[in-house]
């Protein structure tokens, strides 16, 4: 079980400009970023500078407007950006809550396929503590959201606790669980170099239809039918689990402050988190926030 105590702590954002480019996951387009400091009760915003006027969107749950294979965000001029998870993933991981993420393209880049090189540049430039304290949303009764491949669920507790159970008709990945407590900043080496995974034999299939264009052995882990394509092999022995936490971390974030709760994942993705997130919010007694 990931478990992360969130009170007593200060908003963040980022000390100084940070610029980094790469290709997007499924687009296949060079795509340029740039993140900068925001002040307190900012928020996390993209803003697609590719494009003139109305070009912000609030990183938000209720913006979700795609979740087939990514979670992407739109606002009501109908701009979008997607594969935002591993991003969020980060300033979650790191608790930034308040930045502007200036994005030339409709993509966030996938790096290396995890959130590492994000997390990894944001500590090199700094992170800057703010004068005002962060918005807990504590979560106050169980909800619970399930389809016909799996469900998740959020469980009201003292602290932020995840742990998450997958399941694939593939002897390389198999049943795996992942329970770990995150603590001491060890998001970073626990769950940040986990990196996005598919599978051999669903690659053609996936760009006849649009996807996984810029995908490669350099972002993505591959999954033959009895071994890693990948020379380097995993980096962790539960990596693909991992990813999934980490999907999940980044997908919560998207509530638009730290979630107090116990969240539990079972074969899960992109779409089932933003679910729980809509029946979270669809009733003010299953919530409260706190500082």
């Amino acid at each position: 079980m990931i478990a992360v105590n969130l009170t007593n702590s200060s908003q963040k954002s980022i000390k100084k400009s940070i610029e980094l480019s790469g290709v997007g996951l499924h687009s296949g387009v060079d795509v340029e970023l740039i993140l900068e400091k925001a002040p307190e009760d900012n928020g996390i915003k993209f803003i697609r500078t590719d494009k003139k006027g109305n070009n912000i969107i609030d990183a938000l749950w209720s913006n979700v407007s795609a979740t087939n294979l990514c979670t992407t965000i739109s606002n009501n001029n109908n701009l979008s950006v997607s594969t935002i998870e591993h991003l969020m993933s980060a300033l979650s991981g790191l608790h930034i809550d308040n930045i502007n993420i200036y994005i030339n393209g409709p993509e966030v880049p996938i790096m290396d396929g995890s959130s590492k090189p994000f997390v990894e540049l944001i500590e090199q430039n700094g992170i800057e503590v703010q004068n005002k304290k962060r918005k807990i949303l504590k979560v106050k009764q169980e909800i619970y959201v399930s389809n016909s491949k799996g469900s998740v669920k959020l469980v009201p507790n003292s602290q932020f606790s995840i742990d998450f159970e997958i399941e694939f008709p593939s002897p390389i990945v198999s049943k795996q669980s992942c329970q770990l407590q995150l603590m001491n900043g060890n998001y970073k080496t626990d769950i940040s170099s986990a990196r996005t995974f598919g599978f051999e034999k669903d690659v053609e299939y996936l760009r006849s239809n649009g996807f996984a264009l810029g995908g490669s052995l350099e972002n993505a882990v591959v999954v033959g039918d009895n071994k890693i394509l990948n020379k380097e092999g995993l980096r962790f022995k539960d990596e693909f689990v991992r990813h999934k936490i980490l999907d999940s971390i980044g997908d919560l974030y998207l509530a638009g402050a730290p979630i107090e709760a116990y969240f539990f994942g079972k074969k899960s993705g992109h779409n089932l988190n933003n679910q729980l997130l809509r029946k979270l919010f669809s009733d003010n007694s299953n919530f409260e926030y706190i500082n």
